[in-house]
């Protein structure tokens, strides 16, 4: 299951790392880690947030360790994707890279790459990729989109969107 949690962190070193650890001893894969140090809670905290796959489980050892550990869990649940966007890539799509592609997508927390195809119809031809994006809500597909136009201009790849879009 896909979780955020929203955490707040004492302004000392190594809080973070002891964020991690409850994480990590429950087999957690941490998708991403957003931390403001430039910005403070109204309690002098740090925010931070955290985007998880783990077994459903384990969630409330998970907060438990980390309530112990003097770290407060102001939020945590369930993400879920209830948008989707597809859109078409045209150009060298495996020469630019077409996995840092998806991974700027899905490093976000908020939006991933959930089907994807690819045609080449040549070795020195121009390939295609199709890329069905799912995202939490509509100004995330929009964030996602903006995200996939960057990397089509870096990476000189023609960006065609929407083909098909869908509330799941």
């Amino acid at each position: 299951m896909r979780l955020s949690m929203d955490l707040e962190l004492q302004d000392v070193p190594g809080q973070l790392l002891l964020a991690m650890q409850p994480l990590s001893d429950n087999k957690a894969n941490i998708i991403s880690v957003v931390h403001h140090r430039d910005r403070k809670t109204p309690r002098g905290m740090i925010p931070v947030r955290f985007v998880v796959e783990m077994d459903r489980s384990r969630i409330e050892t998970v907060q438990a360790r980390l309530e112990e550990s003097g770290i407060s869990v102001v939020r945590a649940g369930e993400d879920r994707f209830i948008e989707a966007v597809s859109v078409v890539l045209v150009g060298h799509v495996l020469d630019s890279d077409l996995g840092d592609t998806i991974n700027r997508i899905d490093s976000t927390g908020y939006a991933e790459v959930m089907d994807l195809s690819l045609t080449m119809p040549g070795v020195n031809e121009h390939s295609s990729a199709y890329l069905k994006i799912r995202a939490t809500g509509k100004a995330e597909i929009q964030k996602a989109l903006t995200i996939l136009r960057n990397v089509g201009e870096e990476k000189k790849l023609l960006v065609i969107e929407p083909i098909e879009t869908e509330a799941v």
